[in-house]
């Protein structure tokens, strides 16, 4: 009687699909009613999914032994064109098709062709040539993407040209499957299994395909490798003595590259970093920044020459690497696109490659010093910018929290301190000027002990001392060599402790403004340091101010009203004639007029403000009250 232990039989003797049909005939000749008759059928229908489970098993462990016989193979081969013609005709037997064949990416033609075929009986088929995107070979090559087409002549996705089609025509293939070789992410060519009737490939074989593609690819960049690897074997096999050096300067590479890993991990500077090329590489060495200016120095080694370090340097930008000029060896420090200065190395003897990579590795290393130095000067710069602000700013907050503020940064409030303001002059229309200015401020500021920060458009600098005068100099003096222009610096002080600051501030602004009034641009100069009209700038806006008024009215104030009610320039005469010392002919020549129109204009002025207004004193307090009478327009 049928049961369903037939069907285990079945399957265990590994029997046909049509043999499982053989219990069910038996049972219904047999007379088993319906239930019964369902019972096997169901069992049946099990039986022959299990079956099929079983055969895609052995099927996909058929394939994974053919890729692995396969990678095997293609291990020991090492010539390329055997390589070629075991890929593809281990194609065909896996995917059990008429014909394998392989097209390469021709990259000098721009086009593919094909390479190796197995089981092709045409000529003209073997020597075909597919232009990118035509055919199915063609577009596959392109775009790196499988297609399968089960009748390929009738298949209209593809670009079809007679040359193709004849040569497909001529082998008699119908159904075509092609994958992309790729290595890594270029597709250097095509693999191919067709049949000469039509098939539809299943996704699996697709798979397969693309699995032994990725095996050709491999196997193809290691017999390249291989060549090339025999060529560079011959070579060093003839320059042993190469060898040698290269090995040594492999040790002296290692070893610098430990060095210089440990300088950074324990905080080490630019210093440390020349201090270990020298020590590899022997010679001297010169680290310079963006601005050319000395970081480091090692040894003697002479600044060389402007114009030739510009070049090399562009150059080794440029290149990323190492170059020589005559006797010296440079390498760009860079971030990125940003230029942070330059290695400068006189060695002692020839540098080999791996001796380049050292200096290369120092060039980096630098780089990565100065950054990490500018990150914490600008964190710094924020801070100290911070509180120099909150210590200007009115009404003044909590002295004492000021106070501790200042001494976590390494600042004494109630020490001495001078305030210099910066003039607008050294502040270029760019964003980066003005950040280059103010990170310029911040350092000279700190490292003197003191802060710096941006307000209003300027730069004001606190520093310890009592000489307001001497400091403006200095800042002047250095800030105008950075940006390349002259810069006015206006100062007050001393001052001690945080309520006064404000107020001294306010006195090295109204100075620059002053030093601007009275001519003075480019220069740097203190409150005290302007004599009366110094003395002056305190009362400006002040209490004061109605004393100075009345000055200005009782000394010039017709002179004033007069250009004012007539539109004269009797004020600009009388500026231009005290200018060049009383001299007639002069002040004519700098104001452009003719000699009698000078003598016209100070009559005028003598009607004004009196026939003695030319003696010493009056002469004194006329020129004055100009001056002051500018500084008060160019503030008001």
């Amino acid at each position: 009687m049928s049961s369903p232990v037939e069907f285990l039989e079945l399957l265990a003797r590994e029997a046909a699909a049509v043999e499982f049909e053989g219990p069910l005939v038996a049972a219904r000749a047999a007379g088993l009613p319906a239930e019964r008759l369902a019972e096997l059928e169901q069992a049946k229908v099990v039986a022959l999914r299990v079956r099929a489970l079983l055969e895609r098993r052995r099927r996909r462990e058929i394939e994974l032994s053919g890729l692995y016989d396969t990678a095997s193979d293609l291990a020991g081969l090492r010539d390329l064109d055997d390589v070629l013609r075991a890929i593809v005709h281990r194609a065909r037997i896996l995917l059990g098709t008429d014909v394998a064949y392989m097209t390469l990416n021709d990259d000098e033609r721009g086009d593919t062709y094909m390479r190796v075929t197995d089981g092709s009986i045409s000529a003209r088929f073997q020597r075909l040539r597919l232009e990118m995107g035509d055919g199915l070979g063609g577009l596959v090559a392109q775009t790196g993407t499988p297609y399968v087409t089960s009748n390929y002549q009738e298949d209209d996705r593809f670009k079809h040209t007679g040359e193709i089609d004849g040569g497909v025509g001529e082998e008699g293939l119908v159904a075509i499957l092609g994958v992309p070789l790729r290595l890594g992410s270029s597709v250097i060519g095509v693999l191919y299994a067709a049949n000469r009737s039509a098939r539809p490939f299943a996704r699996e074989e697709v798979s397969l395909l693309v699995s032994l593609a990725a095996h050709a690819a491999v196997a193809i960049d290691t017999a390249r490798l291989l060549a090339e690897t025999r060529s560079a074997l011959a070579e060093l096999s003839a320059a042993n003595s190469t060898i040698r050096a290269h090995s040594s300067s492999v040790e002296r590479a290692a070893a610098a590259h430990d060095r210089m890993t440990a300088l950074v991990l324990r905080g080490g500077g630019v210093e440390d970093v020349a201090a270990a090329v020298t020590d590899v590489l022997g010679g001297a060495l010169l680290a310079l920044d963006a601005e050319g200016r000395q970081l480091a120095r090692v040894g003697q080694i002479a600044e060389p020459d402007r114009a030739d370090m510009v070049e090399a340097v562009a150059a080794s930008r440029t290149e990323g690497r190492s170059v020589r000029r005559g006797p010296l060896w440079y390498a760009a420090v860079v971030a990125g696109a940003e230029n942070l200065g330059a290695l400068v190395l006189r060695p002692d003897g020839e540098l080999v490659d791996a001796d380049q990579r050292i200096l290369e590795r120092a060039a980096l290393v630098t780089a990565l010093l100065l950054l990490f130095r500018r990150t914490v000067a600008e964190a710094e710069g924020r801070v100290r910018g911070e509180l120099l602000d909150d210590l200007i700013a009115r009404p003044l907050r909590d002295a004492d929290a000021l106070r501790n503020r200042a001494r976590r940064l390494g600042v004494d409030l109630d020490a001495p301190h001078v305030l210099v303001a910066v003039g607008d002059d050294a502040i270029a229309a760019t964003g980066s000027a003005r950040q280059r200015v103010l990170s310029w401020a911040t350092t000279y500021a700190s490292t003197r002990g003191g802060l710096a920060a941006a307000r209003d458009g300027r730069v004001v600098l606190m520093l310890p001392g009592r000489d307001a005068g001497g400091s403006a100099r200095a800042v002047a003096r250095d800030l105008s060599r950075v940006t390349g222009r002259p810069v006015t610096a206006g100062a007050s002080g001393p001052s001690s402790g945080p309520a006064s600051l404000a107020t001294t501030f306010a006195e090295a602004e109204r100075c620059l403004t002053a030093l601007g009034a009275l001519g003075r641009s480019g220069q740097g100069a203190s409150t005290a340091e302007l004599g009366f009209v110094g003395l002056l700038l305190g009362a400006v806006g002040d209490s004061g101010d109605r004393d100075v008024a009345r000055f200005l009215t009782t000394t010039v104030g017709p002179v004033v009203d007069y250009d004012a009610r007539r539109g004269t320039a009797l004020v600009k005469t009388l500026e231009a004639y005290f200018g060049v010392g009383g001299s007639l002919a002069r002040a004519a020549e700098l104001l452009h007029v003719h000699v009698n129109t000078v003598t016209q204009r100070l009559e005028r002025v003598g009607q004004l403000l009196g026939a003695d207004w030319q003696k010493p004193e009056r002469a004194l307090e006329v020129q004055l009250a100009l001056r002051l009478h500018r500084l008060r327009t160019s503030t008001g």
